[in-house]
C-alpha cells in the first residue's frame, strides 16, 4: 500500500484498494472539494477507470449503464450537499430495476453539521427505503481496528449492492472526511513515508477481505416434478418473457421442450428462435385472436408492462407461475397465481430434464402462423412509406444493426416501438432503464454500456426529449475518446406519447403542457458537444447511416425527423391492417 499522509487519505486508499480486489473495474467521479481524497485515490490506481463526469445526475447513469452492461457495479463518488440528491433518480432506477449501484458520497465532519456550514446537509438516509444497504463510516482515525473496519464495510457494499440479502441494487456509503482531504500532513507538509501508524494492508495475495460464494437456489425435485408434469399435461401454454437478467438459452429451451410460443419483451433476451411470437400487441388487441387464444397455463420470467393488451390477456383466470431467484414481485395486474422463487436457469434446465423430448403443437402453430400474417401486413404498410417513420425506425434498426450489438432503447415511445416492430432474431441484446422508465439519463446510461459492453457496437434508439433531458452527459465524450456510440435520435419535437393518452381529446391545453415542442435544431447540439452527425430523410437510407456512424466511430447521432399527429394516425393504420390480416387467418378468430 502507498503511505497514508493522513486518516483521510488512508481511508481513501483502502476503500479504492478493497474495490479493485472484489472485481470493481471502474469508477465515475463527479468532482468536488470533500470528496478530493476519494478522487485522487481513484486517479492513481490503474486497477480502476475513472470516469468524470460534470453533472451528478449524468455521472449515476453512467454508472447505470457500466453496471447493466456488466454486472458489475460501477461506484460514484460525489462530494457533499446537493450533490448528493442529485444522484437520486439513479437510485430510484437502480432500487426499482435491480441494477447494482455504489454511492460513495463525501460529508462534512459532523461538528460542520447544523451549523450552517457551506455544502452541509443531513445525508443521512437521504435515499429512503431505496438502498440494500446504508452505512456512514464515521470520520477516518488513526486507529489499529480502522483497516479492517474500512475493508470488511467496502466488502460488504459491494455484496449487498450485487444481492447479498435479495435483489441487486443501491448501497449507499456516506463517508466524513475532516481536512486535510489531500495527502498533507496536518501541519500541510508533504508525508513520503506518511504518518499513519497502522498497517492498511489488505488480505494476502490480493484477495477481498471478504469472499462471498453465492449458491443459486434450487427448486426442490417433488415442486420441479409437479410443475413438469403440469407443463406436460398443458398444450395450450405460454412461456412470457420480461425483463430480467436470466440467460435466455434455457428460458427458450423450456418453451422447445413444451412447444409453448414464447412472448417476450425486448429486454428479455428471449425475443429470437422458432416460438418466438414478435407481435405480441397487435395479436392479442384483437377481440377474435385474443377469445380464442386464452392460455390454460403461463410460466413467467422476469418484468412485464410494456404490452397493455398482453396485461389485459393474462388475468388473475389464467394459471400463472412466476419464477424469480429473489421473490421480485413482479404483478401489478395481480394475476400471478404462483410464484417460485428459485434460479431461473436451474429451474428451466431440471424442467427440460423432466420434460424429455420436444413437443410440437396446433397451439403454437397458431399462434405463429398468426403472428406471420400480421408481421407480414406490418410490413407492406411500413414500406409503402418513403418519408422515415418511428415504427419504421425502430423495426428496421432492430433488423440491422449487426451481431454483438447492444442497442440501448429509451423509455417512452421507443421501447414501445421496439417492442411492437421488432422481428425475433438472434444475438442481439436491448438494454433499457425500465425500472421506473423515466427518459432521465438516457444519454449517460448508453454511454455506460458503451464503455462496459464487449463483442458489438453499442446503438441507442432515443427520443429527442430523452436526448435533450441528459444532453449534460455529452460532458464525457472529451474524457472518453475511447467511447463508441451511435445514437439514432427520432426528433417528433416534443413528447410523441402524449398523443396516444386520453390527453391528447384536450387540445386547448394538450401542446403547452403534454406535447411541449422544443423547436431545437439537434444539429446544434451535436455541433456543441462535438459529435459527428448525420439527417436521415427517407426511411431506406436509415441501414446505411447506421452502419456509416458505427464504422465511423466515436460519439455521433443520427437524426430521423418524424411527425407526432402523422405518427399517431400511422399506428392506427398498422393496428387495422394487422387486424384485417388476422381476421384472414384461419383459427385466429373473427372480431
Amino acid at each position: 500500500m502507498t503511505p497514508a499522509a493522513n486518516p483521510s487519505h488512508a481511508l481513501a486508499l483502502v476503500v479504492v484498494d478493497e474495490l479493485a480486489r472484489l472485481g470493481v473495474t471502474d469508477a465515475v467521479l463527479a468532482p468536488g472539494s470533500r470528496s478530493a481524497a476519494l478522487a485522487m485515490a481513484f486517479h492513481d490506481d490503474p486497477r480502476i477507470r475513472l470516469h468524470v463526469e460534470v453533472d451528478e445526475r449524468s455521472a449515476g447513469f453512467l454508472a447505470i449503464g457500466l453496471a447493466r452492461a456488466t454486472g458489475r457495479p460501477a461506484p460514484v463518488i460525489v462530494t457533499s450537499g446537493s450533490a448528493v440528491a442529485n444522484l437520486h433518480p439513479a437510485v430510484v432506477e437502480a432500487d426499482t430495476g435491480m441494477v447494482p449501484l455504489l454511492l460513495l458520497t463525501a460529508d462534512r465532519p459532523p461538528e460542520l453539521r447544523e451549523t450552517g456550514a457551506n455544502q452541509a446537509i443531513d445525508q443521512l438516509g437521504i435515499f429512503g427505503r431505496a438502498p440494500r444497504w446504508a452505512v456512514e463510516l464515521g470520520i477516518p482515525e488513526d486507529r489499529p481496528a480502522s483497516n479492517a473496519f474500512w475493508r470488511a464495510s467496502t466488502a460488504r457494499a459491494v455484496a449487498e449492492a450485487t444481492g447479498l440479502s435479495g435483489s441487486a441494487g443501491p448501497v449507499h456509503v456516506n463517508l466524513p472526511f475532516r481536512e486535510p482531504t489531500v495527502p498533507l500532513t496536518d501541519d500541510g507538509r508533504n508525508a513520503a513515508t506518511g504518518p499513519f501508524a497502522h498497517d492498511l494492508d489488505g488480505r494476502a495475495g490480493g484477495r477481498p477481505w471478504v469472499t462471498v460464494d453465492r449458491t443459486p437456489r434450487h427448486a426442490p425435485e417433488a415442486e420441479l416434478q409437479a410443475l413438469a408434469g403440469r407443463i406436460a399435461g398443458t398444450e395450450r401454454g405460454l412461456v412470457v418473457v420480461g425483463q430480467t437478467t436470466a440467460r435466455p438459452g434455457p428460458i427458450l429451451d423450456l418453451a422447445r421442450a413444451a412447444g409453448w410460443p414464447v412472448v417476450a419483451e425486448p429486454t428479455s433476451g428471449a425475443r429470437s428462435g422458432p416460438l418466438a411470437v414478435g407481435n405480441g400487441e397487435a395479436l392479442l388487441s384483437h377481440a377474435g385472436f385474443a377469445r380464442t387464444h386464452v392460455p390454460d397455463l403461463v410460466v413467467r420470467v422476469g418484468r412485464t408492462g410494456l404490452s397493455k393488451a398482453l396485461a389485459r390477456h393474462l388475468g388473475p383466470k389464467v394459471p400463472q407461475v412466476a419464477i424469480d431467484p429473489d421473490g421480485a414481485w413482479h404483478d401489478p395486474e395481480r394475476a400471478v397465481g404462483e410464484l417460485l422463487i428459485a434460479d431461473v436457469t436451474l429451474t428451466c434446465a431440471s424442467l427440460v430434464r423432466l420434460l424429455g423430448v420436444a413437443a410440437s403443437s396446433e397451439w403454437a402453430d397458431g399462434w405463429l402462423a398468426a403472428d406471420a400474417a400480421v408481421r407480414a401486413a406490418i410490413d407492406g404498410v411500413l414500406d409503402a412509406e418513403a418519408a422515415p417513420t418511428e415504427p419504421r425506425t425502430a423495426r428496421d434498426l432492430g433488423g440491422v444493426v449487426p451481431g454483438g450489438t447492444a442497442l440501448v432503447v429509451a423509455s417512452s415511445m421507443p421501447v414501445r416501438d421496439l417492442d411492437r416492430f421488432l422481428a425475433p432474431r438472434e444475438g442481439l441484446r436491448v438494454v433499457a432503464n425500465r425500472g421506473a422508465s423515466g427518459i432521465d439519463g438516457t444519454v449517460s446510461t448508453v454511454l455506460g454500456v458503451a464503455l462496459g459492453h464487449e463483442g458489438g457496437p453499442t446503438v441507442a434508439l432515443v427520443g429527442d426529449l430523452a436526448l435533450l433531458h441528459d444532453s449534460n452527459g455529452f460532458l464525457l465524450a472529451p474524457d472518453a475518446p475511447a467511447v463508441d456510440a451511435t445514437f439514432v435520435v427520432v426528433d417528433n419535437d416534443g413528447g410523441g406519447i402524449f398523443s396516444f393518452l386520453p390527453q391528447a381529446g384536450f387540445p386547448g391545453s394538450f401542446e403547452r403542457v403534454f406535447g411541449t415542442p422544443h423547436g431545437r435544431d439537434l444539429a446544434d447540439l451535436a455541433r456543441f458537444h462535438r459529435l459527428g452527425y448525420t439527417r436521415v430523410e427517407v426511411a431506406a437510407d436509415l441501414p446505411g447511416a447506421v452502419g456509416d456512424a458505427i464504422a465511423a466511430g466515436g460519439v455521433r447521432l443520427v437524426h430521423v425527423r418524424t411527425d407526432r399527429a402523422e405518427n399517431a394516425a400511422l399506428h392506427r393504420r398498422l393496428t387495422v391492417a394487422a387486424h384485417a390480416a388476422l381476421d384472414g387467418v384461419s383459427g385466429a378468430g373473427a372480431g
